[in-house]
C-alpha cells in the first residue's frame, strides 16, 4: 500500500512497548531456519554440480545411496569438514568486505534521514551503493580486459564456491551474534538515548533464540569517532550495509564469474546466461540507484537486525539467486531469437509494473502535490496521512510485490526443462579424460533447483504481504477496515 507523509506531533523520547505474536512458527521456526536454510545452501551446491550433474546422479537412484557415492558425485572436499574452511578464502573473503565497507565510508554520497523513530528522532544515512558498485565492476572489467579469463577473481570463485560459502555464513553467524549482545546496551525508556537506539517491536519477545533469529534492536549501528582521519563522525548502520553491499554485488559477481566459466570450458557464451545476469544486474543496480527508498520499506522501519537479515543478506540471497547462472555455466542452453523475445516479454512487464508502481509510492509519500500523483484519489486516517485508493496502489495493496514476482520468472525460464548429467571417459592411448554434458536421465528433474526461486519467492512475498498487513492493521486501525474495503485485491489483482 502506498501513504503519504504523516503529520505528527513531537514524540516522547520513551519508546511505547507494542505486543506482537511471534511470526516464522515462533522459536521452534526459529530452529528449523537457523540451522535448515544453512543446510539448504549446501545441498544446492553439492546436489546441483558440475562433477556429476544436476541433479547428482544419486538422486535420480536414491536406493543406491552411500557415502562414498555420494562423495565421489559432488564437489566435496578432498579433507573432508575441514575442508570447508579456507584461511585464504576467509582472508579475501573479508577484504571484499573491508574494501564495501571503505568506500561506503570514503566516497561522497547522498545525506537522507530516515524515518521517524519511536524515541522522537531520525537516524541520518549517506547513500553511496551505486557509484560504489560501478567502481567495483569497472575494477574486474579492468582485470578481465588485461588478463582474460584467468583473471584471478573469476577462477578463484568458481574454485573455491562451498569455501566462499562458509566464510559467509560464519561472518553472517558472528554478525548475528553480535548484534544480538550489543542489544541489551540499548537504554530504557526515558534514560538518555543521543543515538536514538531501540529495540523493535517484534524483537523483545523474552524467548533468547527466537530474538536472535528474528532481531533485537531495530537498526544497530557503530558510531566512528570523530578523531578517526576522513571517515571521522560517520556511523555504520550494519542493517543497511548488509541489505545493499555486500550480498547483492556478491550476487552479480557470482553471475560473472559463471559467465566466465562457461566461456572458459564451451569456448562461447550463451544467450541463456547472458539474459539471467543483465535481468539481475538490471534489479542490482535499479536497487542501488534507488537506495534512499529503503528506508521506508519493512526491514528497515520494522524489522530488528538479527540471524534472519544476517544470513538472507549475505548468504542465501548471493548463492541461491544466482544458481540458475551457476546451472548455465556448466550446461548452455540456447534459446535462439524467439526465446529471448519471450523472455524479455516476461521481465519487461515484471519490471514495469514494479518499478511503476515503487515510484507511484515515493513520489505520493514525498509529495501528494506532485503532477504525476496528484490527480489520484486517497483515504484519510486518523493518524493524519492518506492511503492512496486509485493508480497502481488502488488495483492491489501490494502490487509492486506482483511485478515482483513476475521478474523472478525471467530468471528460471532461460533454464528450459533443466537437467543434465556428466558423463566421463578416458582415452586409453593418452590416458586423458573427456567430459560430455548431456540431460539423459536428468531431464526434467534439474527443475527442482533452477524453478525453486520462484516457488520461494512467492511464498516469501505472501508472507511478507502478510506481514505487512498486519503492521498497518495496528496502525490504521479501523481505518485499515475502510481501506480493505475500497481495494479488495492483495497482490494480484481480482485474484488475491
Amino acid at each position: 500500500m502506498a501513504r503519504g507523509p504523516a503529520k505528527h506531533k513531537d514524540a516522547p523520547a520513551a519508546q511505547v512497548v507494542e505486543t506482537h505474536g511471534y511470526e516464522f512458527g515462533g522459536p521452534l521456526g526459529a530452529v528449523g531456519i537457523i540451522f535448515g536454510l544453512p543446510v539448504l545452501v549446501y545441498l544446492s551446491l553439492f546436489l546441483c554440480n558440475d562433477v556429476s550433474g544436476c541433479p547428482a546422479p544419486l538422486l535420480l537412484h536414491p536406493k543406491s545411496l552411500t557415502l562414498a557415492r555420494l562423495k565421489s558425485e559432488t564437489p566435496w572436499p578432498k579433507e573432508g569438514w575441514s575442508g570447508l574452511i579456507d584461511a585464504k578464502v576467509t582472508a579475501w573473503v573479508l577484504g571484499y568486505y573491508g574494501l564495501s565497507l571503505a568506500m561506503q565510508l570514503i566516497l561522497p554520497g547522498v545525506e537522507s534521514k530516515g524515518v521517524r523513530l519511536d524515541s522522537g528522532g531520525h537516524h541520518s544515512y549517506k547513500f553511496n551503493a551505486f557509484p560504489s558498485a560501478l567502481l567495483t565492476l569497472a575494477a574486474l572489467a579492468i582485470g578481465t580486459l588485461s588478463q582474460g579469463t584467468s583473471f584471478p577473481v573469476w577462477t578463484f570463485i568458481w574454485d573455491k564456491l562451498p569455501q566462499i560459502v562458509t566464510t559467509n555464513l560464519i561472518i553472517s553467524s558472528l554478525l548475528a551474534i553480535y548484534v544480538y549482545l550489543a542489544s541489551f546496551s540499548v537504554p530504557h525508556p526515558g534514560q538518555t538515548n543521543p543515538s536514538h537506539r531501540e529495540l523493535a517491536k517484534g524483537g523483545r519477545s523474552g524467548n533468547m533464540i527466537y530474538d536472535f533469529f528474528i532481531g533485537r534492536e531495530l537498526n544497530p549501528r557503530i558510531d566512528i569517532p570523530e578523531s578517526i582521519p576522513v571517515i571521522g563522525g560517520q556511523s555504520i548502520d550494519i542493517k543497511l550495509f548488509c541489505e545493499l553491499r555486500p550480498g547483492m554485488l556478491g550476487w552479480i559477481i557470482l553471475d560473472l564469474a559463471f559467465i566466465v566459466h562457461q566461456y572458459r570450458e564451451h569456448g562461447t557464451v550463451s544467450d541463456s546466461i547472458l539474459l539471467i545476469t543483465a535481468f539481475q544486474m538490471l534489479y542490482v543496480l535499479d536497487a542501488l540507484y534507488m537506495e534512499p527508498a529503503i528506508l521506508t520499506t519493512i526491514d528497515v522501519t520494522t524489522d530488528g537486525f538479527g540471524f534472519m537479515l544476517a544470513f538472507g543478506d549475505l548468504v542465501w540471497l548471493p548463492f541461491i539467486y544466482s544458481l540458475q547462472a551457476r546451472y548455465l555455466a556448466v550446461h548452455p542452453v540456447h534459446l535462439g531469437p524467439a526465446g529471448i523475445a519471450g523472455i524479455l516479454a516476461v521481465q519487461a512487464l515484471g519490471y514495469y509494473i514494479f518499478r511503476a508502481s515503487n515510484n507511484e509510492k515515493n513520489r505520493f509519500r514525498t509529495d501528494p502535490k506532485d503532477p504525476r500523483v496528484k490527480h489520484l484519489q486517497s483515504m484519510p486516517t486518523h493518524n493524519g496521512s492518506r492511503l492512496l485508493t486509485s493508480g497502481w496502489w488502488g488495483r492491489a495493496r501490494h502490487i509492486n510485490y506482483l511485478g515482483d514476482w513476475i521478474m523472478s520468472w525471467s530468471y528460471s525460464l532461460p533454464t528450459g526443462i533443466a537437467g543434465y548429467l556428466i558423463n566421463k571417459s578416458k582415452n586409453p592411448l593418452t590416458g586423458n579424460e573427456s567430459r560430455e554434458v548431456v540431460p539423459g536421465d536428468a531431464r526434467g528433474w534439474g527443475i527442482i533447483f533452477t524453478y525453486f526461486y520462484i516457488v520461494y519467492f512467492a511464498i516469501l512475498l505472501i508472507h511478507r504481504e502478510r506481514r505487512d498487513e498486519e503492521k498497518c492493521r495496528r496502525k490504521y486501525g479501523a481505518d485499515w477496515d475502510k481501506y480493505t474495503a475500497k481495494v479488495k485485491s492483495r497482490i494480484v489483482p481480482g485474484i488475491y
